[in-house]
């Protein structure tokens, strides 16, 4: 795919949670006081704002993560990964807080249930920072004045993933142009700000772009095998900017996000090794 009206290696920021994702692997998910018995236990790099940094590195960005770890050996894990991704660490702020830890449950369809302990991710701090890329990508796994700190002082493209669930300062979406939500987050908002784009997964169904209640493209799913849902939307999400970015059209930067988006739900990994993002692009 050709750059010529974008940037090949766009520089982006991202603002977020840096966890360690301690999985169980069952055959079913456990219902309310349910024990299930036949788990697979691993342990890998994660968390949203890692899980959109090493996939923006490895697509193709030139990419920096500002997060919060603790002093331990999750932080020392959790580094060396986003090293190998490509994505500079150098703004990761340790505190005596630990390493936030996700404890995960997946099934064998891929389905997962996630519960977050956030340690040091909720002693993040962004003012010193200066947010001159042509993007910052933030989520909502971080206290809220931080996100909204960094929205308001970009300078370039201001892109959130409005999850998990939260209230959502009007500021806050006011100052985004690139909303990226499922179905239950996008109805869970009561306020778009004219003008953002908006990009809406549908999970195997595909995904959606859309200003001001228009849409401009429309993706069909990838077919694949599930083995893990966690972390695809984090996988679209970052493919989406870096095509966004590059200058790809909104229907080619939406069909690769969710080829990318499918290849995550293919692989066991939260943070797999991807392609260049032109791999995907059909």
């Amino acid at each position: 795919m050709s750059s010529a009206h974008g940037t090949r290696h766009p520089r982006i920021a991202v603002v977020g949670s840096i966890n360690v994702d301690i999985t169980a692997t069952t055959s079913r998910l456990p219902g309310p006081g349910e024990t299930v018995t036949d788990g697979v236990l691993t342990r890998m790099p994660g968390g949203k704002g890692s899980n959109q940094a090493s996939a923006a590195a490895r697509l193709g960005g030139d990419v920096r993560m500002i997060g919060a770890v603790g002093r331990d050996g999750e932080a020392e894990l959790m580094r060396a990964a986003l090293g190998r991704a490509g994505v500079n660490t150098s703004a990761l702020a340790e505190r005596d807080s630990a390493t936030g830890i996700a404890l995960i449950c997946v099934d064998s369809h891929g389905e997962n249930q996630i519960s977050v302990c956030p340690g040091a991710n909720s002693e993040i701090d962004t003012s010193s920072i200066d947010f001159d890329d042509d993007a910052v990508i933030m989520q909502l796994e971080i206290p809220m004045d931080r996100v909204l700190d960094a929205a308001r002082r970009a300078s370039g493209m201001v892109v959130l993933n409005a999850s998990p669930v939260r209230d959502l300062p009007r500021e806050l979406l006011d100052n985004t142009d690139l909303l990226v939500v499922n179905e239950h987050e996008r109805d869970a908002l009561d306020h778009i700000p004219p003008g953002c784009l908006v990009a809406v997964t549908y999970g195997a169904d595909g995904a959606e772009l859309l200003r001001d209640g228009t849409s401009l493209a429309r993706a069909a799913g990838v077919p694949t095998t599930a083995v893990s849902s966690v972390g695809a939307g984090d996988a679209f999400c970052a493919a989406l900017v870096v095509g966004l970015l590059r200058g790809y059209e909104p229907r080619v930067a939406l069909e690769a996000a969710c080829a990318v988006g499918a290849a995550a739900v293919a692989d066991e990994a939260t943070q797999p090794e991807f392609g260049d993002l032109d791999e995907y692009v059909g």
